[in-house]
């Protein structure tokens, strides 16, 4: 049964930044597609990034393009997000997701989810 686990969420100032880990066990690391979705207070989970086995594709929302990077370690069954210039509305809980398929910005296309992660941008 294959599980994911996040970690790395926090309190951070407007402008700071934080890396979000998630890793996965139960199995191998052999998901095709994995990625990133956040659900602020009040609003439906959205799409962050996502990442395919061998990093060679990327897929980023607008809204975070050129401040977080999606990124994958096989070898300890590792994803990661480092996140930059932080901004308030990038308050959310921040879910690992896994998907057997390509890239994808559909939260329905995607089969495994861990718990979540909160992410708290203020000052």
């Amino acid at each position: 049964q294959v599980q994911l686990v996040e970690s790395g969420g926090g309190l951070v100032q407007p402008g700071g930044s934080l890396r979000l880990s998630c890793v996965v066990s139960g199995g191998t690391f052999s998901i095709p597609t994995m990625g990133w979705f956040r659900q602020g207070p009040g609003k439906e989970r959205e799409f962050v990034a996502d990442i395919v086995r061998e990093g060679s594709m990327t897929n980023y929302a607008d809204s975070v393009k050129g401040r977080f990077t999606i990124s994958r370690e096989n070898a300890r069954n590792t994803l990661y997000l480092q996140m930059n210039s932080l901004k308030p509305e990038d308050t959310a809980v921040y879910y690992c997701a896994g998907r057997m398929g390509l890239l994808s910005i559909a939260r329905t296309d995607f089969n495994y989810w861990g718990q979540g992660t909160v992410v708290t941008v203020s000052s």
